[in-house]
């Protein structure tokens, strides 16, 4: 088992940045594929980012490409997302989530991913 809890959200200007941070416990944190989901009001959760269990391999849903960046720190048992140019359209309850197998670039369904943390909201806004 895999706990997860995000932290880091909250109201932040159109342009302005944020970093959510997920600190994981239970087994081995550096064993687990991780990744960043968020759903919108009315909306399904969607792929924000995954990255491998060393950090060294990405994938970015499109709408975030060149605005945000993922990266991990096993030694503390955290992923982090950095927000930058946030957009209205970028408010969501932002999810983090672990996966118990390998790494693909193609896991990009709620349903590749085995451990979810509660959610942190970050609210744009224009």
């Amino acid at each position: 088992q895999v706990y997860l809890v995000e932290s880091g959200g909250g109201l932040v200007q159109a342009g302005g940045s944020l970093r959510l941070s997920c600190a994981a416990s239970g087994r081995t944190f550096g064993n687990y594929p991780m990744a960043w989901f968020r759903q919108a009001p009315g909306k399904e959760r969607e792929l924000v980012v995954t990255i491998n269990w060393s950090g060294g391999a990405t994938y970015y849903g499109d709408s975030v490409k060149g605005r945000f960046t993922i990266a991990r720190d096993n030694a503390k048992s955290t992923v982090y997302l950095q927000m930058n140019s946030l957009k209205p359209e970028d408010t969501a309850v932002y999810y983090c989530a672990a996966r118990a197998g390998m790494w693909q670039p193609t896991s990009v369904r709620e349903t590749d991913y085995d451990y979810w943390g509660q959610g942190t909201q970050v609210t744009v806004s224009s």
